[in-house]
């Protein structure tokens, strides 16, 4: 068992399938260009072997398959009839839901009982201005047919200034009468933003000034959640709930389980690090010979981990998921 000094482990891996998404959100990416799959990215037998390898390794009990967007990729199917057999407490996947209702068969096959969908409004014209692509009805007619399916969905949505932040209200709204459980996520310095401090500044919503909004129509007491949860939660009596991942109001690192495997074979122990670390050669190894190379770089991505707050990173989110 691999273990610091705060008694952090890694219990939950975030692989990203793919880089590649048809979107090009305006918080991800800073030029508006799509980012397109590595043609080193690593083949779904390669990956899979990779999950099999850190359960072992890191103790991995849940996984959540990301991007970029998954459901673009080719290898989805192949990985996901992989990672099924291997025993996992839970498997999720993130995505933004424009090829939701086309994969929602898929995903049913492969026993994926709960989405998060990332979608920041309900207005089709700043849903273009923010995405930079895709179509706003699809994706709700995508996330009411996986609802009917029995699937249970989160709705993560990023409040910026200047874009969105009227649609607060509206979205908790629309989260609350379905049945999905809404997440705003505070603006992160990742990426273009790490290092454009006024533009971060200019579009950052805390989570004290989401209450007040919220706190403004609905009276709401704070939930329980899991001890390593990345979410403050909140419940609107005989309405619902909603969360908020308030990375930069209350930070939740002392706490974090979380291990990110990218397309390309990095491990990154950190969103706020830049380091990060090669295994895609270990993948191609037997076993025996893997395992205690790979033990050895988890205790270095462990030690990767802030010990109080994110600080920020240059790394773009869209290239390890979220």
């Amino acid at each position: 068992m691999i273990v610091d000094r705060q008694g952090r482990q890694f219990r939950n891996l975030r692989i990203s399938l793919t880089s590649a998404c048809n979107y090009a959100c305006t918080y991800c990416v800073p030029n508006g260009k799509r980012l397109v799959a590595a043609q080193d990215e690593l083949s779904a037998e390669a990956m899979a072997r990779g999950v099999a390898y850190l359960i072992e390794a890191a103790g991995i009990e849940r996984l959540r398959i990301t991007g970029g967007e998954p459901l673009v990729s080719p290898k989805l199917e192949s990985f996901m009839g992989q990672v099924g057999k291997m025993g996992l407490a839970d498997i999720s996947l993130t995505t933004n839901g424009q090829l939701l209702a086309r994969k929602l068969p898929l995903l049913i096959d492969a026993g994926i009982r709960r989405l998060n969908v990332s979608l920041d409004t309900l207005d089709p014209v700043a849903f273009r201005a923010i995405a930079r692509g895709g179509d706003l009805l699809t994706v709700l007619d995508g996330m009411t047919q996986a609802s009917a399916a029995g699937i249970k969905i989160k709705v993560n949505m990023v409040p910026l200034r200047g874009a969105n932040l009227d649609q607060v209200m509206p979205m908790l709204d629309y989260c609350l009468e379905r049945g999905y459980e809404l997440r705003f996520i505070e603006l992160m310095r990742m990426g273009h933003l790490a290092s454009d401090s006024n533009g971060f500044l200019q579009q950052f919503v805390s989570l004290q000034q989401l209450l007040a909004l919220i706190g403004e129509q609905y009276e709401y007491l704070q939930a329980d959640a899991p001890v390593d949860a990345t979410a403050v939660r909140y419940q609107i009596p005989d309405k619902g709930f909603f969360g908020v991942i308030a990375n930069e109001s209350v930070p939740f690192c002392r706490t974090c389980s979380r291990l990110r495997l990218s397309s390309t074979g990095w491990l990154h122990g950190c969103l706020s690090s830049s380091n990060r670390h090669y295994v895609g050669d270990l993948l191609d190894k037997p076993r025996h010979e893997a395992l205690p190379a790979l033990q050895r770089l988890l205790v270095r991505a462990l030690g990767d981990k802030q010990d109080v707050a994110f600080s920020g990173g240059a790394t773009v989110m869209k290239i390890i998921g979220g």
